[in-house]
């Protein structure tokens, strides 16, 4: 294991924290690591009559449009399911009566703290009322048949990690 020697906080912002940290390695060696601090993120897989919900959107740092299930940072010390219930509705204008937690991944772990928590909406609604998204989030929701899915994260159209391990499991699920 890697003992961490010193630690120096390169940006500290609004949704990360980057450090570049002096460790030492197994044999003795020093090395630097650069690492991003960040609360992490929950995603929701939503799935009703064979119909999976996603959102399309503009993902500046890549420079495309991605297709992906509704997703969502975690706030300090937030819980993840309730981070979940909240992102399904800001998204896409659903609300659910419980989530079930299907897993927990690391995105990246060579250079980011971050988890992502992946959870299955249970009993969804459309609702009138739902809660306002991001000001500076455009959206438009996508209904996809879980097959139409899976074929199109095969042919490299849908891209993002965690919405291929999302499909790939509503997939498994519908064939088992």
């Amino acid at each position: 294991m890697e003992k961490e020697l010193k630690s120096q906080v390169i940006y500290d912002g609004k949704i990360l924290k980057l450090t570049r940290d002096e460790v030492e390695c197994e044999n003795g060696l020093h090395a630097y690591r650069e690492v991003v601090h960040h609360h992490g993120g929950v995603c929701v897989l939503a799935v009703k009559e064979n119909q999976i919900i996603l959102v399309k959107q503009f993902r500046y740092p890549n420079r495309i449009e991605t297709l992906e299930i509704p997703a969502g940072k975690l706030e300090k010390d937030e819980e993840p399911k309730i981070c979940a219930f909240r992102e399904l509705e800001e998204e896409t204008n659903y609300r659910a009566k419980d989530m079930k937690r299907i897993m927990k991944v690391l995105p990246s772990p060579g250079y980011t703290s971050e988890w992502l928590y992946l959870y299955e909406a249970i009993d969804f609604q459309e609702v009138s009322d739902s809660l306002d998204g991001d000001e500076d989030e455009f959206i438009d929701i996508v209904h996809m048949d879980i097959e139409e899915a899976y074929q199109k994260v095969l042919n490299g159209t849908i891209v993002d990690a965690k919405t291929v391990i999302a499909i790939m499991y509503a997939y498994n699920q519908k064939v088992l």
